[in-house]
């Protein structure tokens, strides 16, 4: 069923927020695209597609095709996190592109297209090409995130790509702190912990 918290977007990468879409905050695991529903929604949180497309995509879907597509969505998600989990932290090399066909074929589908659009912003008008694209079937709503998964590799440097210390967290981020010394997913989550535990162990040396 659709998940009531909201998905996390911590990583500093939207590709890694699409593999953080499944973790466990405190001791269940939650999927937020465990059901068509939740697809839905969480393309909605990270803003990849408008909602009125998503809101025509619900009414005109089959029944079950909804859920069938979070199916293929999570078979691509722990597709590409056994890919990133494998290269994280040194840079990718051209070897590496054969491992990403199925990406590759993913995005061969899109429908996308340039348009010219006009801005208006503090009274101007100004001119911009945007990219849009033709949302034909509910099938093209993976092509967004595929477009967020290449952008992971060729824009990310993945030496930067780590995985949180916590003990018992399974999700990733993109460090791009000075120094690139962030090993917590959120200081307000596993960060805090490590400290909570650092404390009692010391305490407990001193007794």
């Amino acid at each position: 069923m659709s998940q009531q918290i909201p998905a996390f977007f911590i990583a500093d990468s939207l590709g890694l927020d699409f593999l953080n879409s499944v973790a466990t905050p405190v001791d269940v695991p939650i999927d937020w695209i465990d059901d068509g529903e939740g697809l839905l929604a969480w393309l909605e949180q990270a803003r990849l597609v408008p909602a009125q497309v998503l809101g025509v995509m619900r009414e005109r879907a089959m029944p079950g095709e909804l859920d069938r597509l979070a199916a293929q969505a999570r078979s691509l998600r722990e597709w590409f996190r056994a890919f990133v989990r494998e290269h994280k932290g040194r840079p990718l090399a051209a070897a590496d592109l054969s491992q990403l066909q199925p990406l590759n074929l993913l995005l061969a589908r899109d429908e996308g297209f340039g348009k010219i659009v006009a801005h208006e912003h503090k009274g101007a008008v100004a001119l911009d090409f945007e990219r849009s694209r033709r949302w034909v079937s509910p099938e093209s709503l993976l092509l967004p995130i595929g477009e967020i998964l290449a952008k992971l590799v060729c824009e990310e440097n993945f030496s930067d790509v780590k995985a949180c210390e916590g003990p018992t967290c399974t999700l990733m981020f993109a460090d791009h702190t000075r120094g690139h010394a962030r090993r917590w997913c959120s200081m307000s989550a596993c960060g805090n912990r490590a400290k909570q535990a650092a404390h009692r162990h010391r305490a407990k040396r001193q007794t």
